[in-house]
């Protein structure tokens, strides 16, 4: 067989476009594409290489490297983990900056590729421009950074390295339980270095989304749990939808009539009137799904990582004789909290396990007493939802004008900040994949750049970002991205001047208010006209009636819509919410930090430590 003559960079380009994967029926690209800022590092190796490869492995351009890796990452997640990108970037700052992203995927368990430029293998040219030298340790560079953020991590420094830290790279991507980022640093001497390599490694390859079965004596474990329990409760969280499972939620539910409550990566696996359907758990969950929550006898994770927000920082599964068992793909997350573990796919344990329990169904009584109490009454919703005249809306009211403004297929964006624990409770969910809010990282300047990887991965639905001023301020600049690939976003600005959700808490713990909104000094900032200068088409509206009929603009313009709306920083919905641990200072001056830490510390005898 004869060898292939190539750089490093051009080998690593050309088996990456040869990656497939099935998608219901249909073969498909791995990798969708590649967002690249080139600088020293990557243009002269992997540029041309991108170049040459650009009709089979399209490249992007962005206009922050967060911001790039952002948008593959939630083109990723929209996609359900079937499909990825690849982000490359030069050696020193442009890698530097893609750090955040690659802790938010890894948080979420999502696949995003980072190439990002490496120093120099041979050393030759030491130090080099935006090197960072450690000066007791040689092998260091920049991208040690993404060791703890990335589940592989690999230094090309020859090569044929890739011939094995490829496969390994793909192996990880497409693993349910492994998935996650993968950095391969890539020094940019090696990838212009050329070598002989192998014809056969460049052959196409299928990767087969795995769906893994539990081990039977476990789903046996958890039926027998299940029909000894006199209130069992699912608590349903992003696995349900990677796993594409929320068929076998449903009928799952309806058929044994075991309640769910979602969790804010799970919302969604349910649509909003499922008579099974609690609504959301947690620190911004509904009364009903936490009062179901406190009583359960059994807590059933299925997908879940049972951050602290989804357990009321471990207070919130009250019962003092309630059961844990976890449902995950990863055993890292299944043992969590002491739970006993179904190790499997979502929808092949549900489907097991609908099996195992026949024609079982949750005890009369408590399937009673969950129906009875819907959530958030739909009188209670509309009331939080309701138009209004006052000059300051709350966000609640602006979430109403937009859900009332959009389709069944549309799908809301958002991440950081008071909007997430609002839309968690009230938006109302009518389609899979309808919800992206990205919470497990909760990354301030998510939204606008994950709003156009969520419009990547679905070009057919409206994509509605629901933003704050101060995710706004910190990264916008994916809005001229949008607008340059005619990926159409309606972006909705709720401007509190500053950090409205942090300056609540820093009041409810006692503090004064400080440094979290601005003051009267501070210049108002134009938001419509900055998005307007990027490209976008924009106007700012007064009140809940103007910006119904803005979005109606909006959902009819071809391009990129922002429109701000003044809201009041003060009001959130308090409707169901469990404790969330924030630490109270022990000593302070301050008559309002020590009452605040008398309530931290009766709180805290609540949590269950150790099971």
């Amino acid at each position: 067989m004869n060898p292939v003559r190539l750089t490093a960079a051009q080998a690593a380009v050309r088996y990456l476009a040869a990656q497939d994967v099935e998608i219901e029926g249909a073969t498909v690209p791995f990798f969708a594409g590649v967002w690249a800022i080139f600088g020293h590092g990557n243009v002269a190796g992997l540029g041309e290489a991108l170049y040459a490869a650009r009709e089979v492995l399209p490249t992007f351009r962005a206009h922050n490297e967060q911001a790039m890796a952002h948008a593959a990452i939630a083109y990723a997640k929209q996609m359900r983990r079937s499909r990825a990108m690849v982000c490359t970037t030069s050696v020193g700052p442009g890698a530097t900056n893609m750090v955040t992203a690659a802790a938010l995927a890894h948080v979420n368990r999502l696949p995003v590729l980072l190439l990002p430029g490496d120093v120099y293998a041979s050393r030759r040219p030491d130090p080099v421009l935006q090197q960072i030298e450690d000066f007791g340790d040689g092998t260091v560079s920049a991208n040690d950074c993404f060791k703890p953020v990335s589940r592989y991590f690999d230094r090309i420094t020859r090569p044929e390295q890739l011939l094995a830290a490829l496969p390994r790279a793909m192996a990880v991507l497409t693993d349910p339980a492994d998935c996650g980022p993968v950095t391969l640093a890539f020094c940019q001497d090696v990838q212009a270095e050329a070598y002989d390599w192998p014809e056969a490694f460049f052959r196409r390859r299928l990767w087969t989304q795995r769906r893994q079965p539990a081990d039977p004596r476990e789903i046996q474990a958890l039926a027998r749990r299940l029909r000894d329990a006199a209130s069992p409760l699912i608590v349903a969280g992003g696995g349900v939808l990677y796993a594409r499972a929320e068929a076998a939620l449903a009928a799952f539910a309806a058929r044994t009539g075991v309640p769910v409550a979602e969790t804010q990566a799970g919302k969604g696996a349910l649509a909003w009137d499922h008579p099974q359907a609690l609504g959301a758990i947690g620190v911004s969950g509904t009364r009903a799904a936490n009062a179901a929550a406190a009583a359960a006898d059994l807590v059933i994770g299925v997908g879940t990582r049972l951050q602290d927000f989804t357990t009321g920082s471990r207070a919130l599964f009250a019962n003092p004789d309630r059961a844990l068992v976890q449902v995950n793909v990863g055993a890292f997350d299944a043992y969590k909290h002491g739970a006993e573990p179904v190790v499997g796919d979502a929808g092949a344990v549900l489907e097991a396990l609908s099996a195992a329990l026949g024609a079982w169904r949750a005890p009369p009584d408590w399937t009673d007493r969950n129906a009875a109490d819907p959530g958030i009454t739909l009188v209670e919703l509309e009331a939080f939802l309701a138009e209004t005249d006052a000059s300051l809306p709350s966000d609640a009211q602006v979430i109403g004008a937009v859900w009332r403004a959009m389709d069944e297929d549309a799908v809301v964006v958002c991440a950081a900040g008071g909007l997430p624990g609002e839309l968690h409770k009230l938006w109302r969910t009518r389609r899979p994949g309808g919800y992206h809010v990205e919470y497990g990282y909760s990354c301030m300047g998510y939204e606008i750049a994950g709003g156009l990887g969520v419009k990547l991965a679905a070009p057919d639905r409206e994509v509605v970002v629901m933003v704050g001023d101060g995710s706004y301020l910190m990264l916008n600049s994916e809005i001229a991205t949008s607008v340059a690939m005619g990926a159409k976003l309606i972006i909705t600005v709720l401007d509190n001047r500053g950090f409205g959700c942090i300056s609540r808490l820093q009041q409810e713990t006692g503090g004064a208010p400080f440094n979290t909104l601005l003051d009267d000094a501070a210049p108002a900032i134009d938001f419509a006209a900055h998005a307007a200068s990027l490209g976008a088409r924009s106007e700012k509206v007064l009140g809940i009636a103007a910006l119904e009929a803005a979005l109606e603009r909006a959902r009819a313009s071809d391009r990129t819509y922002v429109i701000v709306i003044d809201t009041d920083p003060a009001i959130s919905t308090e409707a169901g919410g469990a404790w969330w641990d924030v630490a109270v200072p022990e000593v302070s001056e301050r008559p309002q930090v020590r009452v605040a830490r008398e309530a931290y510390e009766a709180a805290r005898n609540d949590q269950r430590l150790g099971d």
